[in-house]
């Protein structure tokens, strides 16, 4: 059963990593980028500190710096546990896939980091601001969803990684969110 998952996984990924076209790499590059994430994120810590004090906004940032050392720790942990080669390591697939990056990152995928981080800071902030700011969540929410799918259309995660990470990135930024919230 697993083999077959795993062979619609890799056979889906093909599908959505060929749906690129070079016109459009640039936009996914800038997506996937550190430090995309890092000024989005940053910007709404400065949004949230306007409405807060800076005892609150360095509890933010703590708590935000925790959530993401724990999210890439334990993705760290699934990828040597499971030891599953990411796309761009798979000599089976080097003549059909689109990889846009020199180097495809460690040799192991599962699950995906980015998509991981994207949904814990997306849900934290979703959290953060549902009540306070109208279509933020939403926008985050989908912020998070072209982070990940980024990933696939570069050539160095399947998308069970990503969905993965998916999940894990959303129980991660509601665990923090809860724990963290009377503070901020």
């Amino acid at each position: 059963m697993i083999d077959y998952i795993l062979e619609i996984d890799k056979d889906l990924f093909i599908f959505l990593n060929g749906l690129g076209t070079k016109s459009y790499d640039w936009f996914w590059l800038m997506v996937t980028s550190k430090i995309s994430n890092i000024i989005l994120y940053l910007f709404l810590s400065f949004i949230y500190f306007q409405k807060t004090n800076l005892k609150q906004l360095v509890f933010l940032l703590l708590s935000l710096a925790l959530m993401i050392l724990f999210t890439d720790q334990a993705t760290n942990l699934f990828k040597y546990t499971f030891s599953r080669l990411r796309p761009c390591h798979n000599e089976n697939l080097d003549s059909v896939i689109r990889l846009l990056k020199s180097n495809c990152g460690g040799l192991y995928g599962y699950f995906s980091a980015h998509a991981s981080n994207s949904f814990a800071l997306a849900v934290f902030f979703l959290m953060l601001f549902i009540n306070k700011l109208n279509k933020t969540p939403i926008l985050l929410m989908i912020f998070a969803l072209l982070v990940s799918y980024s990933r696939i259309y570069i050539g160095v995660h399947y998308p069970l990684d990503v969905i993965s990470g998916a999940l894990f990135g959303c129980m991660s930024g509601y665990l923090f969110y809860f724990i963290s919230r009377k503070y901020i």
